[in-house]
Formats: structure tokens, C-alpha cells, sequence
């Protein structure tokens, strides 16, 4: 196979920096078709679903393609915005905001969003980094808790573009920021922000995305990282063990994934006696699909119906100024001994000052 074109390149040029924020994907449109084609690339990755090839692929294609995308496109509508995606909103505007507090601390980088699946694709970003002189680059995750199925998937790509490349730039990679003190206190901010305004709940449920248990046995540290940053969350909250519980959602198929699962334990809680919950998802960094419908609305729904009196959704951490800044000092931890103070460009200026206009219209 014939390797990529190279770009134009002047010698003397100076070595650039840049750095691709990563989520996991969302379809272009809330239909049926964009479901399908978004749902057919996600669930044909190996990382994602780890049975025989050829099973999965006649249970994907002749089973779940033809049944699933409509009813999740209904989903997908449910929670859409006039601006797109919530996913790609959220993680648009993250990455918008990264390269300006970067730049605001002196370091003028390139920062640009992908996603795994669907658009903007991966490859798409590194090639335009390439386009634009870009040398180094530093591969950040949106999820903080390292799985397989996504971080290492993530990676895959990355390698794939690699692979078809002649001139490949040097490259970084994040692997977790599930302990990370400044994601942990942002986490924290964002809830006692919540219960200034709404009376403290019975139990704080932390419901993170949930994978098949065997994934646990076969060396996977996702389940551990979930369980610190919940134990490190509870102890910024001075919750007791009694006050919140750890839960896994979005299980997918009849295999045991992690347990203990999100609803069941909601109505669970419910017919207990317990009458006022709130939800938070921490893995997640950008309010989506799992988070605005299966929580704030099937999850709500299954609490009340079973008898509970007040369900708070918490919101993930989006925009908010202390995730921003955390997110700021994991990319800088990792950026460390690579030049980032060149002179900077009208983009980053423009960065700069738009997330500096941003923060104070905030405060």
C-alpha cells in the first residue's frame, strides 16, 4: 500500500506542537440512517465486542443493524439541540477552550477535537495537523478512566493513521486522569454547585458506562479506576460509604457486565424507602446519549415509578472552568519538554482571548 503524500516542507521551519482531544462518537443526524452507519463502524471494532469475528458480524448485521438504529435514532432525537449532537457540542467547545487557557499560561499550541467513530474522524485531524507543519503531538482522551474498549481502541486509530504515514510526527498519549486532583475537585465543585440550589439527596449514585465483567478478570484496570475516582469523589465530599453507591449502565447484549447496574439499582433504592436521589455520571466529561436520556430520563423515570420522590440528574462537567483547568494541567503534565512558547498564530490568539472573554462573562 502506497503511503500518504507528503506536505510541502520548508527546511528551517519550526517544529510544532499540537494536541487532539478525543471522544467516542455520536451519529451525524438524529435517523435511523445515521444511527445504523454510526452504530455499524462502533460495533464492528474489536475493542469494543471481543466474541468470534464471524458470530458477531451475522448477529450485528442480520439482528441489531435492522432493529436497533430506529429506536435509538427516537432516543437520540429526544435529547438533539438545535446546535447538534450534544457530544459534539460539548467536546467542540472543550477543545476550543483547552487551547485558550494553554495559551493564556504562554503555551500557543494547536488543539483540535475527534472522535473514534464517525465525524470528525481521527485521521482527518492528523492529517490537517500535518497539513499545518504540526511535528508533535500529544493524543488526550475524553474519558478518564482507561478501558480497552475506548482509550485503547482510541490508540488503535491513531496507529492505523500512523501506519499509512512516511513522515510520522512524534506522538504522546494519555492514558487515564482517573485520580487526577484537579478532575476530582471539578467533580466535587460541580456537585456541591447542584445541592446549594437542591436539597441533599439520601444516596449520590455514581453510574459510570459499564463493560462486560470478563473484561475485569482479563486484566482491564477500567473497573479499579472507576471505583478510586468514586471513593477519591467521596472522601472530597466527606460522604460516608452509606451515603453513595457505584453503578454501572449501558450494558449491551446478555453477557454479566459490571455490576451493580444503574435502573435496577435506581428501583431498588426506591422500593427501599429511599425517596431522593441524585445521579451522577463521572466518567463521562460531556453530557450525551448515556447521560441526558438513559439517566435523565429512563433513569428518572424508573426511580419515581418505583415509588421514589425526587430524582436529580447531575450534569456532567462540559464547559465548567475547574474541568477546563484540569483538563489544562493533565495536557500540560504531558506536553512537558516539548517546545510550546513559538510565536503564536491568529488562531490561538484568537483562542486565547475568546475562552479569556468566556471566563469572564462567567464570573
Amino acid at each position: 500500500m502506497p503511503f500518504a503524500p507528503e506536505p510541502p516542507f520548508t527546511h528551517g521551519q519550526p517544529a510544532r506542537t499540537a494536541v487532539l482531544f478525543c471522544n467516542l462518537g455520536t451519529p451525524d443526524a438524529p435517523t435511523a440512517g445515521a444511527v445504523r452507519r454510526y452504530l455499524a463502524e462502533f460495533l464492528s471494532d474489536r475493542r469494543v465486542v471481543e466474541i468470534p469475528r464471524l458470530l458477531w458480524l451475522a448477529i450485528l448485521h442480520g439482528v441489531i443493524l435492522r432493529v436497533r438504529p430506529a429506536k435509538s435514532a427516537a432516543k437520540y432525537a429526544s435529547i438533539w439541540t438545535s446546535e447538534g449532537s450534544p457530544l459534539k457540542v460539548w467536546t467542540e467547545k472543550q477543545a476550543k477552550l483547552l487551547q485558550g487557557w494553554l495559551g493564556q499560561r504562554g503555551h500557543f499550541v494547536k488543539v483540535r477535537y475527534a472522535m473514534r467513530y464517525g465525524q470528525t474522524s481521527i485521521a482527518s485531524q492528523l492529517d490537517a495537523f500535518k497539513a499545518e507543519g504540526v511535528t508533535r503531538v500529544l493524543i488526550v482522551p475524553a474519558y478518564p478512566q482507561y478501558s480497552a474498549t475506548t482509550t485503547a481502541s482510541l490508540f488503535d486509530a491513531v496507529y492505523a493513521w500512523a501506519g499509512t504515514q512516511r513522515a510520522i510526527p512524534e506522538l504522546r498519549f494519555v492514558n487515564r486522569y482517573h485520580d487526577a486532583p484537579g478532575y476530582i475537585a471539578a467533580l466535587a465543585a460541580r456537585i456541591r454547585h447542584h445541592w446549594l440550589s437542591s436539597p441533599r439527596p439520601d444516596q449520590l449514585v455514581m453510574s459510570f458506562h459499564g463493560v462486560p465483567e470478563r473484561t475485569l478478570h482479563l486484566g482491564d484496570p477500567y473497573h479499579c479506576e472507576c471505583q478510586k475516582t468514586a471513593r477519591l469523589l467521596a472522601k472530597e465530599l466527606n460522604l460516608a460509604p452509606s451515603q453513595y453507591k457505584v453503578t454501572f449502565q449501558s450494558r449491551l447484549g446478555r453477557a454479566k457486565w459490571l455490576e451493580p447496574y444503574t435502573e435496577p439499582t435506581l428501583i431498588a433504592l426506591a422500593k427501599a424507602g429511599v425517596g431522593r436521589v441524585d445521579v451522577i455520571c463521572p466518567g463521562f466529561t460531556s453530557d450525551c446519549l448515556e447521560t441526558l436520556e438513559e439517566i435523565g430520563i429512563e433513569g428518572r423515570h424508573a426511580f419515581l415509578n418505583a415509588g421514589g420522590k425526587a430524582f436529580n440528574y447531575i450534569p456532567c462537567l462540559n464547559d465548567d472552568d475547574a474541568w477546563i483547568t484540569a483538563l489544562c494541567d493533565v495536557t500540560l503534565q504531558h506536553l512537558s519538554g516539548w517546545p510550546t512558547q513559538a510565536a503564536p498564530d491568529a488562531a490561538a490568539l484568537a483562542a486565547s482571548r475568546s475562552s479569556a472573554l468566556a471566563l469572564g462573562a462567567k464570573n
